[in-house]
Parts: C-alpha cells; sequence; structure tokens
C-alpha cells in the first residue's frame, strides 16, 4: 500500500539511503531541507532527477525550532509517517556549537511529536537516537536498557528526544518509536566524520592529490556498520505492530586505528607513514569505547547487518579512490583548484 512518507533531514546519509528504500518501494515521500546561501542536496539529487517528475518526492524549506511552521508542514503533507533524522550530528562541532546543537535536537523533536499530537496522532514517528548518549565509559556491551550517560552536547541533546518520544508514546498513544543506531558509515558520510576523512584521505594519497592526514585519538573503539542496512531496519522498527526503543550495531567493536590499518593496507600502504596527531582534533570528553547489542531487533524484527567491518571499509576506500580521480581529471583541466598541499610525512 502506499504511503506518504515524512523526513526530516532527508539530504543527509540515512536521509539518502532511507529515501532511496521508500521510493523503490513505491512511497511517496517529502523531506524538509533548510535555508541556506547555497544548494546542499548533492546526496539526494539522482532521486530528484528520478522521482520528482511523478510527484514521488518533494522538498519543503523547513526550520525545526520554528513549531508553527513544522505544524503547518504536517497539516499539509498529511505524511503517514514521520521520520526525524535532522541534526547537527558532528559530535566534535557540538563542542563549538552547542546552543544550536541543542535546539535542533530538542525543540526539533519535540515540535515534530507535538505536531503529530495535534494534527493526527495516528501518525507514526521515528526518532533517530544515538548510542553516543551511552557515553562510552566501560568496556561493556549496551543494550536498549542501559544506563545513558551523555558526554557532549549533541549526546545530552539526544537523551532528551529520546526521553520525550517515550513520554509522548506513553502518554498519548502515540506510534513513537527511538531507534537507537550505533555508528554507521558509507560513502556517503559527512567528510568531517573519522572514517570519511580517512577513506577520502586514502583516496587522495593514492591519487597524489595528498600527503598526509591529521587525526587525534586513534584508541577510541566504536562499533561500525554500513548506513543502507540500517536504514532498512529503521523501516522495520516502524512497521512493527507495536511502538518500541531498538538498538541497531553490528556487536563488533574496532579502534579507529583498526580502521586506518584496514583502509590504508587494502591499497597497499602503511597508515604510519601518512598519519599525523594533533591534539586539536581530540575531544573535550571523549566517548572511548561503544558496542551494542542487536539482539532484540535481530530476534523480533529479524534485521541483522549485512555487510562486514572490512566490506564496509574497503568500500568506502573504492568510491573514494574513483571520487579522488575525477577530482584529479577536474585539477589538471584547470576547472578547480588543488585543496591539499603534498607533503609525505
Amino acid at each position: 500500500m502506499e504511503k506518504t512518507i515524512l523526513i526530516t533531514g532527508i539530504t543527509g546519509q540515512d536521509g539518502y539511503y532511507l529515501a532511496k528504500s521508500l521510493l523503490e518501494s513505491g512511497h511517496k515521500v517529502h523531506g524538509t531541507i533548510r535555508r541556506t546561501s547555497s544548494i546542499n542536496t548533492f546526496r539526494i539529487d539522482e532521486l530528484i532527477s528520478k522521482y520528482s517528475k511523478d510527484g514521488f518526492i518533494k522538498l519543503h524549506y523547513a526550520d525545526l525550532t520554528d513549531s508553527s511552521s513544522i505544524s503547518n508542514l504536517i497539516s499539509a503533507v498529511k505524511p503517514d509517517e514521520i521520520y526525524n533524522l535532522a541534526a547537527q550530528s558532528h559530535v566534535a562541532v557540538s563542542f563549538k556549537n552547542p546552543v544550536y546543537t541543542t535546539q535542533v535536537g530538542t525543540l526539533g523533536s519535540l515540535s515534530v511529536l507535538e505536531a503529530i499530537r495535534s494534527t493526527n496522532k495516528f501518525i507514526k514517528f521515528y526518532q533517530a537516537s544515538s548510542s553516543e548518549m551511552f557515553g562510552g565509559e566501560n568496556e561493556v556491551v549496551l543494550n536498549e536498557n542501559s544506563e545513558l550517560v551523555p558526554k557532549s552536547p549533541y549526546a545530552a541533546s539526544k537523551v532528551f528526544a529520546h526521553h520525550m518520544t517515550k513520554i509522548y508514546r506513553e502518554s498519548y498513544e502515540m506510534f513513537c518509536v527511538n531507534g537507537i543506531l550505533f555508528n554507521h558509515e558509507s560513502p556517503l558520510r559527512g567528510e568531517t566524520f573519522v572514517t570519511r576523512k580517512i577513506s577520502r584521505a586514502v583516496g587522495r594519497i593514492v591519487t597524489e592529490l595528498q600527503g598526509n592526514l591529521t587525526l587525534g585519538n586513534l584508541e577510541a573503539k566504536r562499533d561500525w556498520g554500513f548506513a543502507a542496512d540500517f536504514v532498512e531496519g529503521m523501516i522495520l522498527m516502524m512497521q512493527h505492530s507495536e511502538p518500541d526503543d531498538w538498538v541497531l550495531a553490528t556487536g563488533e567493536t574496532y579502534s579507529i586505528k583498526e580502521f586506518l590499518t584496514e583502509a590504508f593496507s587494502y591499497v597497499n600502504l602503511n597508515w604510519e607513514d601518512f598519519v599525523v596527531y594533533n591534539s586539536k582534533y581530540d575531544r573535550p570528553n571523549e566517548v572511548n569505547y561503544l558496542k551494542g547489542d542487536s539482539s532484540k531487533a535481530q530476534k523480533v524484527l529479524g534485521w541483522k547487518p549485512k555487510l562486514d567491518f572490512k566490506g564496509l571499509v574497503r568500500l568506502m576506500v573504492d568510491e573514494d579512490i574513483e571520487l579522488a580521480k575525477q577530482e584529479q581529471v577536474l585539477i589538471e583541466r584547470k576547472l578547480i583548484e588543488p585543496t591539499w598541499e603534498y607533503s609525505k610525512v
């Protein structure tokens, strides 16, 4: 049955994979975008080109912190489901811009929840919670019942939204889901995130566009999965008979150093020849270890991750090598200026 879906933050990595899956299943997708001085739809441009002419994808300018505009949008779109993915999701940036980060994370989610309650409480709601909420103080496996100990403005805002989603679910009998997703990556990950920063650097180093890579703490460990796999889990949560909280994770943890080793060895290089440490990239309050237990989602929803760690790293490196080759051609044709000085460590 065709549904109308509203996705906040549709231009992000998860927004692309979610919209793609929903559109391919025959649903109509509406997405919110922020009004900025530059167009930032590059991730979903192929979806716009393919589906907009038939009216299956439409974009709307919206500000999640403006509750009246969100309410008006929901009244106009009349969605069956809403996926709230919008956030300032870079943890390090959240320390530098805590007010904006928390406004979007708290007021944004609350604006959508309240609009649903007052407009049509039968609209299903998905809140993008985060493994960052757990804090990662100890090397333990984390599930839906683990203690939340946020260590950043981003994580704190996610904890607020997570709790408000549960409150609206329990207070108003609304279908409100919390998806607690551990780190999920792809070739569409933002270039300031460490995994993409690494794969992008490998591509540029191979094509001699970049000489080194500067990073902070290499010992932090994360449970890394493939974003497309995790998006399928999000959809399964929303189709389950009852709303609940769900952890999605691979159950395997690797350090940033291990990610570097896999990425550089894949192209027969030693990461230690290229990586430079700089303390300015360290977080003020580091999350050292995150490992998730998704047994509930696997047992009840039938979800499981498909792409393993090695496959994920290689997928990202392959894509970024091709991207670097395209960049190299543009530089040779003097259509763009090189952005990196080549200086091997």
